[in-house]
């Protein structure tokens, strides 16, 4: 693997390699595996199923800008009005201006794309707008036990998904991206949502991604 950059960040050291015979890009956090441009189809159905509860949905929420896979399904979804896209690294929207452009078909110049950098648990809690979004999709970690940084996992407990589901519409879905299956994530969002599916995607090796739905009632 080539090293592409190297960046240091209040918290802690982000890296962009690229695999030279096959072009894949890979995220690495903190020495550890994040994120990579190899597939996508999780990324992708996080998006489409989220939508998949509106007949008409307008606004969607997308926690991680990640590789922009996630970014490219929702912005080919000519329903969509508004799509806002909170990134908590400022060194991820730039390498998704510059080297992963292509992944998400250069969707941070559609007219409908807002980026905010901003920490994802705090602007929940303190910071969401009034008009709430039919869809919210967090794509933030490896999954809700395998957290990049140990604030994120605010993002995983009650409170964290309380506020998650009050900046939902009524009839609105929350859907969450985990490298593996966590039962107790999964019973603690059927605590709080009306209804919750598990979404299991086969990959290439280890175990299945999983994509978490849960449907708050109109």
């Amino acid at each position: 693997m080539e090293t592409i950059e190297r960046r240091d960040t209040p918290r802690g050291e982000l890296v962009l390699r690229r695999d030279e015979q096959t072009g894949r890009y890979e995220i690495i956090s903190n020495g550890t595996f994040l994120m990579d441009t190899s597939d996508g189809r999780s990324e992708r159905l996080l998006v489409t199923e989220a939508l998949a509860a509106r007949t008409a949905p307008r606004r969607l929420l997308i926690g991680g800008l990640g590789v922009g896979f996630s970014l490219a399904q929702a912005v080919a979804d000519g329903r969509l009005t508004e799509i806002t896209v909170l990134e908590r690294e400022p060194v991820v929207l730039e390498w998704q201006r510059t080297h992963l452009s292509r992944f998400s078909g250069d969707a941070l110049a559609d007219p409908r794309v807002t980026v905010l950098v901003a920490d994802l648990v705090r602007w929940l809690a303190a910071d969401a707008p009034a008009d709430r979004y039919d869809a919210i999709c967090l794509d933030i970690d490896n999954g809700p036990q395998w957290t990049v940084v140990p604030g994120n996992a605010a993002l995983y407990d009650v409170a964290g998904l309380t506020a998650a589901r009050a900046a939902l519409a009524p009839g609105g879905t929350l859907a969450v991206w985990s490298a593996a299956a966590v039962p107790a994530f999964e019973a603690t969002l059927g605590e709080l949502f009306d209804q919750v599916r598990v979404l299991p995607v086969e990959v290439a090796r280890g175990e299945p991604d999983v994509v978490y739905l849960a449907h708050r009632a109109a």
